[in-house]
């Protein structure tokens, strides 16, 4: 047996028997929107919507046995000084927002930056946006030893003709008061979840041109090394445990590989661990493991998933998928999905079995809508995950058997209209505690589950 088998039999094991508890996942990050090269996954899925995090979360360990489907949830514990609140936080939210502790980072039309304290809803400081504000999904999206990181338009300055000179900086942000400490442009105005992430020691974000990396000093943003590919290569990134990854293929319609490599968090140098085969993309990461997808044909019942370990190995899976999804999202050890009919399913990446199908219990826009359901929560302790809708209907499902054991409704207009601009809301996470957002609008509020 390899010492990978080995590993993999322990995992197993370890997972077979936690049936107290849930393993917690890492931070969710938004849905991706990739640029055109990208080939998106929800694209290749037959989805109009974005997909799933890149995230460095950890593995949810399922026991599934019947006493494990049977044990009741844990009460619902409000964090200390939290109390129930909602805002209109008008040009400060409505291109969403990161939690981090209880500090809440959002970003809107006229503020790139904002933090609120999620405890009280209370606006904290703020940073003005350069020129006119973004509609995009694209507020900070990560905060570490005290910075937030977020994006702002790179120059206030009209061209000779008078139109926008566009552009994108990554800018870190004082996370005590709001200082802006640095600033440096992006090669696009891509502001997806690959176009900038955390690792070890630096900032890893594509700088002078599509096809390179670079690694930003967190205090100065300086350069402190570069990865370059060659032309007719696209290159996608991802982290595990603080280590980059490049996922790469040629820019055809049916390239025959797609290479793996490790780079050093502390020089750039490139290591291929391994070549999966045809083109796939990074659809997100277990706590130890790339989560690659394969381009799905229209006429596919099901699409190929590719488990890449930091050492290169790999293991195939295969995911159920029938028609357009309006959501799906890797979490921990599950990819979750919704589709357009409302059928909400868990998919276990480490068994490759589907745990369940149910209905999601939230109204589904319809397909034509431009607009779906918010990425899904998962509260470890409480063994839940959680759903919202447009129209301000949440529901809770029992993670292991999908049993719906809550439902809610909050308005978001005060009209009965919600308010989405085209895009889909945002579910985030506080603790025990919900935060549910649309547009502008803001509501925290504590899920009572009985059982």
């Amino acid at each position: 047996m390899t010492t990978e088998q080995v590993e993999e039999r322990v995992r197993e094991t370890l997972r077979a028997v936690d049936l107290d508890r849930v393993r917690a996942p890492g931070d969710l990050v938004d849905r991706v929107v990739r640029r055109r090269g990208r080939r998106r996954f929800a694209q290749a899925a037959g989805s109009t919507v974005a997909v799933a995090a890149i995230t460095a979360g950890a593995v949810l360990g399922l026991g599934g046995g019947a006493a494990d489907q049977d044990r009741p949830a844990r009460p619902a514990a409000s964090p200390q000084g939290w109390k129930p609140w909602n805002t209109a936080a008008k040009g400060v939210a409505e291109r969403g927002c990161l939690v981090d502790g209880a500090a809440l980072y959002c970003a809107g039309t006229r503020y790139d930056a904002a933090k609120f304290d999620a405890r009280t809803g209370e606006r904290q400081w703020t940073v003005k946006v350069v020129r006119e504000g973004s509609y995009g999904n694209d507020h900070p999206f990560a905060v570490r030893d005290g910075v937030v990181y977020a994006y702002q338009n790179h120059t206030a300055r009209n061209q000779p003709n008078g139109d926008y000179a566009g552009g994108t900086d990554l800018v870190a942000v004082k996370a005590g008061t709001g200082k802006v400490l640095w600033k440096v442009e992006l090669a696009s105005d891509n502001r997806d979840a690959q176009s900038a992430l955390l690792i070890d020691g630096a900032v890893l974000a594509n700088t002078s041109n599509d096809r390179t990396l670079s690694a930003l000093d967190p205090r100065t943003g300086r350069t402190k090394w570069r990865h370059t590919w060659k032309k007719g290569i696209w290159c996608e990134p991802a982290a595990l445990s603080g280590v980059p990854y490049l996922a790469c293929r040629r820019e055809i319609n049916h390239p025959r590989t797609t290479d793996v490599f490790r780079l050093d968090p502390s020089t750039g140098k490139a290591e291929q661990i391994t070549g999966v085969l045809g083109g796939q993309s990074i659809m997100g990461t277990t706590k130890d493991r790339l989560v690659l997808a394969a381009k799905k044909a229209p006429a596919d019942k099901k699409v190929r998933l590719t488990l890449v370990s930091g050492s290169g190995q790999g293991v195939e899976r295969r995911l159920p998928l029938q028609g357009a999804q309006a959501d799906l999202d890797v979490i921990g050890d599950l990819v979750i999905s919704v589709n357009w009919r409302g059928e909400a399913r868990a998919y276990s990446l480490r068994t490759g079995k589907t745990l369940w199908t149910r209905p999601v219990g939230v109204p589904v826009p319809d397909e034509e809508s431009m607009t779906g359901i918010a990425s899904p929560v998962v509260s470890e302790k409480r063994g839940v995950v959680f759903f919202l809708s447009p129209t301000g209907d949440l529901s809770g499902l029992d993670l292991r058997t999908g049993r719906q054991v809550w439902r809610h409704h909050v308005d978001f207009s005060g009209k009965g209209k919600p308010v989405n601009f085209g895009m889909p809301p945002q579910l985030l996470q506080y603790d025990d505690v919900l935060i549910a957002r649309n547009g502008n609008k803001m509501i925290s509020l504590l899920p009572r589950i009985t059982g």
